[in-house]
């Protein structure tokens, strides 16, 4: 029996399996309970071409302080951020890699405000 993040990975690996016959750069998504991570890697999977996280300096300052980046408002600012970086590094259109979490909630909320930003996905 796979245990829940057994069953995350298992998911995640079926979609970039598709997002690799795309080849196209992808916006990865991670999510702990006090931050979320957005990294936009290049189509063949070996560069980082962009990255942020509530995990910042700036961004945590922006927040309030430790422990508030685990939320839909963190998420956005994210999304946000994500968005501005990927189109300064030439990136205007990436496909999204969830890494097998439920597109909702902070998930949801970061994919929106990237998309708000100009990302196309």
């Amino acid at each position: 029996m796979l245990n829940r993040k057994d069953q995350r990975l298992r998911r995640s690996k079926q979609t970039r399996v598709r997002i690799a016959l795309q080849k196209t750069a992808r916006l990865t998504v991670f999510r702990s309970n006090l931050h979320i991570y957005a990294s936009v890697i290049s189509d063949d999977g070996a560069k980082v071409l962009a990255s942020a996280s509530t995990a910042e300096k700036e961004v945590r300052s922006q927040l309030g302080g430790a422990g508030k980046g685990g939320n839909a408002a963190a998420a956005a600012i994210i999304g946000k951020r994500i968005a501005e970086r990927a189109k300064a590094a030439g990136v205007d259109k990436v496909a999204f890699d969830r890494a097998g979490f439920a597109y909702h909630g902070r998930v949801k909320a970061l994919a929106d405000a990237a998309r708000e930003a100009g990302l196309q996905f």
